[in-house]
């Protein structure tokens, strides 16, 4: 390495080397890492990439958040965070996974304060040097210990992965696809591209990123409410016919009253017809015995 080029990294922040650390007192360690930088330089970042670098890198986050959340697992996620191994130069990669770690908000990691490295890395290519990611990070990140690293390489729409064959190896191998997927042993999860975008899988459920959910729950709202119409509908239509009902059994009741009350008026207006009759038989009959006693008296 050219002398310049060694005065320029030596000049980047470091945390102290695990000896140092050994050597320090909890008011010194708690000192250092207070004063190690929560971000960095331009010298050491790539040139932005725009939106199809920062939407893919914040949609795998949020599928991966969303993910363990609903799982309660102990997972911290971060992105473009800082990050301090002992002695070594500090990075930022896209993304990183922490098993077992609390998730709350940080400006940094350091290693020997969490008391452990990265479990899983992400990075995002989009354009530059395509030699950082695919070259130079796979030899780093291999030798710091970290047992997985994915590229989605988003200009080529292609994927790769690297993994640790054992906890004391310190040179990855690369994930072979099965179907289109590389499983990855770390999250428990598998990833694909797929449509233009990278994709994360637990087994054959899909996860989603935030807009996804907001706009399935979208979609389930107007569901529910088309239901809910409907549902209405079909009460008024229900309490409708039952209205309709009991008006007809109501009309059916008067009209069976009327035809009841007028029977009974004809079976009272026949009696009274035959009582009528009745009489009147019976004062002919009487009148006709007292005409034929007459007769029979005169003569």
């Amino acid at each position: 390495m050219a002398r310049d080029e060694q005065e320029r990294e030596d000049a980047f922040p470091r945390a102290p080397s695990r000896e140092e650390w050994a050597r320090m007192s909890e008011v010194e360690r708690a000192r250092v890492v207070e004063e190690l930088p929560g971000e960095v330089t331009w010298d050491e970042m790539a040139m932005p990439e725009g939106d199809l670098h920062s939407q893919a890198k914040m949609g795998a986050l949020q599928a991966l958040k969303g993910y363990f959340t609903r799982q309660r697992r102990r997972v911290y996620l971060g992105s473009e965070l800082p990050v301090y191994y002992p002695a070594e130069r500090r990075f930022a990669p896209d993304l990183v996974a922490v098993l077992d770690a609390e998730s709350h908000p940080r400006s940094k990691w350091v290693v020997s304060h969490e008391g452990k490295g990265l479990d899983w890395v992400l990075e995002v290519h989009v354009g530059g040097d395509r030699k950082k990611d695919a070259e130079y990070n796979v030899k780093r990140y291999a030798r710091l210990g970290i047992p997985e690293y994915f590229i989605y390489d988003r200009a080529r729409q292609r994927l790769y992965g690297y993994r640790l064959p054992s906890p004391e190896a310190r040179e990855y191998v690369p994930i072979a696809p099965e179907r289109g997927r590389y499983a990855s042993e770390v999250l428990g999860l598998e990833l694909q591209v797929e449509e233009g975008r990278l994709r994360f899988w637990a087994g054959h459920a899909l996860l989603l990123e935030y807009e996804e959910l907001i706009s399935r729950m979208e979609a389930a709202m107007v569901a529910l409410e088309q239901r809910a119409d409907e549902e209405a509908r079909q009460l008024a239509e229900t309490e409708r016919q039952r209205q309709e009902s009991e008006r007809q059994r109501q009309d059916a009741e008067r009209r069976l009253a009327e035809e009841t009350r007028l029977r009974e008026e004809e079976t009272r207006r026949r009696e009274e017809e035959t009582r009528r009759r009745e009489e009147l038989e019976r004062r002919l009959a009487e009148s006709q015995a007292e005409l034929e006693r007459l007769k029979r008296g005169g003569g």
